[in-house]
């Protein structure tokens, strides 16, 4: 059961009967599956708490690829039940100085290095707690200088789906890493600047730009976009609507809640010859 002082908090009611019969781990790295590492941490969560239940959102994020885990993280996390524990291991720095955290929002938790892999988190949650994870007592006997998933994250992850103290684990901080938030910029003259965030297996290009930066008025006045020189003005609900000429690029809203630049059957991204990072120009009538 949480404390007295985590349930006064504004979002502390969200965690009121902790720890549920069955709670929700999930687990998201650069690991890849061919070697042993996702399996351990999973061992070492189950040797805390035979009852969770763990479920992996990707373990394919690039070797090292800081951005890249922050936006799956972001994309995934809120389609799980209240009260899962998100564990990220994207952590170059393993080893060095940069700390471990415990990171408690209204609904859910995070578990992992302070690199910026919660940047985004922290610009959608509305208030968190951050923890330095501290408390040895709920690492694993032996913690390796270089797993500190298996030997850290997934025990106290485990802690926490049984209902350990936030508080127990370690002292709150303030200066936490983040990210440059996923912002789009005016450029005045009616122009904003965005940026390609994501390619997806498809070929899709996740851009920055959000339905609060880009409104139905706005389209119905004409915006348009510039991505590698080329200039897109078909938006589109969905990938297959009709008359959808395959390789034609146009914009559509992906399931994400960010705009995405495809083209139906084609990869856009091998169409345009761009990458994660590719200035998307935003224009506005």
């Amino acid at each position: 059961m949480l404390n007295d002082e985590l349930k006064a908090a504004p979002y502390g009611s969200s965690f009121s009967n902790l720890p549920s019969a069955f709670p929700v781990v999930s687990l998201l790295t650069d690991f890849g599956t061919s070697d042993y590492f996702v399996g351990a941490m999973k061992g070492a969560i189950l040797s805390v708490n035979p009852r969770a239940r763990i479920i992996d959102i990707t373990h394919e994020i690039p070797p090292h690829d800081i951005a890249a885990g922050a936006f799956m993280l972001t994309a995934a996390y809120r389609s799980f039940p209240r009260k899962t524990i998100h564990v990220g291991v994207v952590d170059p720095g393993v080893g060095s100085e940069r700390r471990p955290l415990l990171v408690v929002s209204r609904d859910y938790f995070f578990v992992g290095p302070d690199n910026g892999l919660f940047g985004y988190v922290y610009d959608l949650e509305e208030e968190v707690r951050v923890f330095h994870l501290t408390n040895d007592r709920y690492f694993s006997r032996a913690v390796s200088a270089t797993f500190h998933g298996r030997d850290l994250f997934a025990p106290v992850a485990g802690a926490v789906s049984g209902g350990v103290e936030p508080s127990a684990l370690g002292a709150e901080i303030k200066d936490y890493v983040r990210l440059e938030p996923l912002a789009v910029r005016a450029r005045g003259d009616g122009r904003m600047e965005a940026a390609v965030i994501h390619v997806d297996r498809f070929g899709n290009c996740v851009t920055s730009v959000t339905r609060a930066s880009l409104t139905e008025e706005m389209l119905m006045k004409g915006a348009r976009l510039v991505v590698a020189g080329r200039e897109i003005t078909s938006f589109r609900k969905f990938f297959a609507e009709a008359g959808a000429p395959e390789g034609e690029l146009f914009a559509v809203w992906g399931s994400a809640g960010f705009l995405e630049i495809a083209a139906f059957k084609t990869s856009a991204a091998g169409l345009l010859g761009v990458e994660r990072g590719e200035p998307v120009l935003l224009l506005l009538k």
